[in-house]
């Protein structure tokens, strides 16, 4: 028993003195490398108060566990403006870092998922990707923001945020994940191609990660309907294409019950709905029936017949308004040309050229696009990559998730080899990011945990759908290219029906 004493206090003066933890209100004096700080506050449980916050997001901020807040101000270049927020619990901490991602063009914190982080337990942080406002117009004639916007303002948040981690629990994150969708989504690819040691676990829903073509398709899907008067399809008939596109592919997978499991099997042809006689709620217009099935069919090149950007698919039809139903294209679009692009903020987006127009675009993507397909690096550390999508996704086809996800299999030396490190859930009947007919709400942060931190892959996901706040149909979401199969018996909407397999020819 001496012995043993003896070895354990030799051992105890022998190890490297612990990093000493830092109160909040101290983390003000901080000094990071092209950062200020300009807030370190505690916030009591439930005080949390951000003005202007919709009802909805300051409940949620009412539940959230005391934690301390920090600012900070990033100026890697003389043009830029990163502002950041580090949320940090003050107590319960599960050891890990959360970053979250942005929407449209950012231009402001992401607190309701800061939040969301905060409350499992994440320290977890949000940039405005360096400009107030979701538009583009910040873009005129400072490219260094670009670039902020484009890829940096994430990877500097995602360093100085480890650093205050750090700082405040005397201890770095032992594990670092991201979350997010849409531009959220194109930013966590671009951080496992460009900077792939900055997370161990990365979440991607509907990535924008092809931005230069994905602008070009939403001018396309607008010009489809807004060119010439008579093509324009009134979203009072929007209801009228999906119940016949859904009537038409509905039993492919074996189950009737209102949505398509893979509407990529779907050949549907609105031309079964063109009017016999005048025009009518009922029908489409020939010019009517051309626009929807150019809606479909997605932007391509006039000249070569390449396709540019795959179109919106069956079962989209309910969210066509966002992109089709004028009186312009999606402000997404017109503000990339306007102020980035052409750099004029006068452009006619009639007068785009699908050919010429196409490569001056791909030439000015500052960062932006995210599609490499070599993810060796990220694979190196043990990275780990969940990507989703909603299969009536209205804003960014899920074709291009299949196509990026392809192109990484080819990359990465096959399916079996990249299904070790990268899946992709595809979500019957859900929109952009969420919502919709299908069951379109799971777990996706516990999901990449399990895989991240117990070698446990996803072999699927079980989605639910609620009306009025009641679960009324839960559905298991499988890695592509496998779909979720019924079983020949048992409710339709039990998740226990079906099983995840390979579709049938």
């Amino acid at each position: 028993m001496k012995n043993n004493g003896w070895f354990l206090l030799v051992a105890a003066v022998l190890a490297p003195t612990a990093a000493v933890a830092a109160s909040c209100e101290s983390l003000s004096a901080l000094a990071l490398p092209d950062a200020t700080i300009t807030l370190a506050r505690s916030i009591p449980a439930g005080e949390l108060s951000l003005p202007g916050a919709p009802a909805a997001a300051a409940r949620q901020y009412q539940e959230l566990p005391t934690f301390c807040r920090v600012a900070a101000t990033l100026k890697p270049t003389s043009d830029s403006d990163i502002q950041i927020e580090v949320w940090l619990p003050a107590s319960g901490w599960n050891g890990k870092f959360q970053a979250v991602g942005n929407g449209g063009w950012a231009g402001s914190i992401s607190y309701s998922a800061m939040g969301q982080a905060l409350r499992r337990g994440y320290a977890t942080a949000s940039t405005d990707t360096g400009h107030t406002g979701g538009s583009a117009r910040f873009a005129l004639g400072h490219h260094e923001k670009l670039i902020d916007f484009g890829y940096r303002a994430v990877h500097e948040m995602t360093l100085k945020s480890k650093s205050i981690v750090a700082a405040f629990y005397g201890d770095a994150p032992k594990l670092s994940y991201w979350n997010g969708c849409s531009t959220g989504g194109r930013q966590g690819l671009k951080e496992a191609q460009q900077y792939p040691s900055d997370f161990d676990g990365i979440i991607a829903g509907a990535p924008a990660n092809f931005r230069t073509h994905l602008q070009i398709g939403q001018i396309w899907t607008a010009g489809a309907t807004l060119k010439d008067p008579a093509s324009f399809i009134p979203p009072a008939k929007y209801p009228l294409i999906h119940k016949a596109a859904v009537d038409a592919c509905d039993a492919l997978d074996g189950v009737k019950d209102g949505v398509l499991e893979n509407p990529s099997r779907c050949h549907f042809d609105p031309k079964v709905l063109e009017c016999k006689g005048e025009d009518a709620a009922t029908c489409l217009t020939a010019p009517q029936v051309e626009a929807a099935r150019k809606i479909y069919a997605g932007a391509k090149n006039p000249r070569t017949g390449l396709q540019i950007w795959p179109g919106l698919l069956p079962g989209s039809e309910l969210g066509w308004g966002q992109t089709a139903g004028g009186p312009e294209p999606i402000g997404l679009a017109m503000e990339y040309f306007r102020y980035v692009v052409f750099e004029d903020p006068n452009w006619d987006w009639r007068t785009f050229n699908f050919d010429a127009d196409t490569t001056r675009t791909e030439k000015l993507e500052y960062g932006m696009n995210a599609t490499d397909p070599n993810l060796k690096q990220f694979v190196g550390h043990g990275g780990k990559l969940l990507l989703y999508h909603g299969w009536s996704d209205q804003l960014i086809t899920p074709m291009n998730s299949i196509s990026y996800y392809k192109s990484v299999v080819d990359t990465m030396g096959g399916a079996a080899k990249t299904a070790d490190f990268a899946r992709l859930f595809l979500v019957p009947g859900m929109g952009h990011c969420g919502g919709g007919e299908g069951p379109n709400s799971f777990d996706s942060v516990s999901a990449l945990e399990q895989w991240v931190e117990k070698g446990k892959a996803p072999e699927q996901m079980i989605a639910s759908h609620g009306t009025n706040g009641t679960v009324d149909r839960t559905r298991p979401l499988c890695p592509y290219p496998q779909v979720a199969t019924w079983k020949g018996a048992g409710s339709t909407d039990a998740a226990g029906s079906f099983v995840c397999a390979a579709e049938k020819p």
